[in-house]
């Protein structure tokens, strides 16, 4: 509902990527608003499993490291939604830095970030707002913080929409 809400009010379509886009609904999602989108995933099988979801726009995921230089790169958007959760936590910094990179300046970081209290994982959740606050906010500020109401079980209660805008 709220990927669906924040495209619906763009006042257009933006160049978004899609880090950790495993199956690609997300991307399919985007590519069939008319965005120019690109997911990108490290797993061969998840490109192969989203070559089936993304039928006709099976060409804007490709296989990579989201740590790497990407073509393209820094894009207006990049969607947030289960990536950061799946890193083991000692990547976090570094995954903060890198979105500092791949948002141009102006640009979002927008999507669902999972807080929980929980070590156990993946899915690995932020304990509180002042942890994502600590890895965004050397090149964000955030602009919006909403209720989740339609995630799945394991996110269930659990979610936040955020958007944060790149300085």
């Amino acid at each position: 509902m709220r990927l669906r809400e924040f495209v619906a009010a763009s006042p257009r379509p933006l160049r978004t990527f899609v880090p950790g886009c495993g199956s690609a609904w997300d991307v399919r999602f985007f590519a069939e608003s008319a965005w120019n989108v690109t997911g990108l995933d490290f797993s061969a099988e998840a490109i192969s499993a989203a070559a089936a979801v993304l039928g006709p726009h099976r060409d804007r995921v490709r296989q990579g490291d989201v740590f790497a230089p990407i073509a393209g790169e820094p894009f207006e958007l990049v969607y947030e939604r289960a990536f950061l959760c799946a890193l083991p936590r000692r990547l976090w910094s570094q995954w903060g830095r890198r979105m500092g990179g791949l948002v141009a300046p102006g640009g979002h970081l927008a999507g669902f970030f999972y807080f929980d209290d929980g070590e156990r994982g993946p899915p690995f959740p932020l304990h509180s707002q002042a942890e994502l606050d600590a890895l965004l906010g050397p090149a964000f500020e955030r602009v919006e913080d909403l209720d989740v109401t339609d995630s799945i079980s394991v996110f269930a209660g659990k979610e936040r929409w955020q958007r944060w805008q790149r300085r």
